[in-house]
């Protein structure tokens, strides 16, 4: 799980796929090069999640990208750094141990990526694993939205929830909790040892 199975992307059929099989039977062993988005951010992205991000793992995000997860909502790339940046402040250690990439076109210029995962968390010296499905909108290269559904489950929000009105309280208190974090990370200040 987590590797690339080397094999053209989706979207590469007929003779752009026949023509790079081809040119390596020639060669003897060789690699298909990195086709796919997801194949150059899943590093970023196991970073951000193993609390080791540093400074250009952010760089895949657009400058009004969204991260959303059921208890932080945070706008914009700083907000999205202190998201991120906070996560060794609370756990001792956190980490993507397994997961499995599905990406798709949608549209011209327009992808979604599926990262079906388990995260493995240690806070107080006690182990805790979930599930998670991580949803990544990209548009032109970059990150537009990024949501982490704890248990694969929806976002509970306005449109999510029986009742419209909890639903957006509970939009209300994790935009409140991202800015009460995003002033105790700084700003988004990158850390000095990153």
């Amino acid at each position: 799980m987590g590797k690339g199975d080397n094999l053209p992307s989706p979207g590469e059929t007929g003779a752009a796929a026949t023509d790079q099989a081809r040119e390596c039977e020639g060669k003897g062993a060789c690699e298909f090069k990195q086709t796919r988005f997801s194949d150059q951010i899943m590093p970023h992205i196991l970073n951000l999640y193993g609390s080791c991000a540093k400074a250009n793992d952010f760089d895949m995000y657009a400058p009004n990208a969204s991260f959303e997860d059921p208890l932080t909502h945070a706008q914009g790339v700083k907000q999205i750094k202190s998201a991120f940046y906070s996560l060794s402040k609370v756990f001792g250690e956190s980490k993507i141990v397994e997961y499995h990439v599905q990406e798709s076109d949608i549209a011209p210029g327009k992808k979604e990526i599926l990262i079906d995962n388990k995260q493995h968390y240690k806070i107080m010296g006690k182990d805790i694993d979930m599930i998670s499905l991580i949803k990544l909108s990209v548009e032109n290269g970059k990150i537009v939205r990024h949501e982490d559904w704890w248990d694969k489950k929806p976002l509970r929000n306005r449109d999510t929830v029986g009742f419209p009105l909890v639903g957006r309280f509970m939009e209300m208190g994790r935009r409140g909790m991202m800015l009460a974090t995003h002033a105790m990370m700084g700003f988004g200040k990158d850390p000095d040892s990153h």
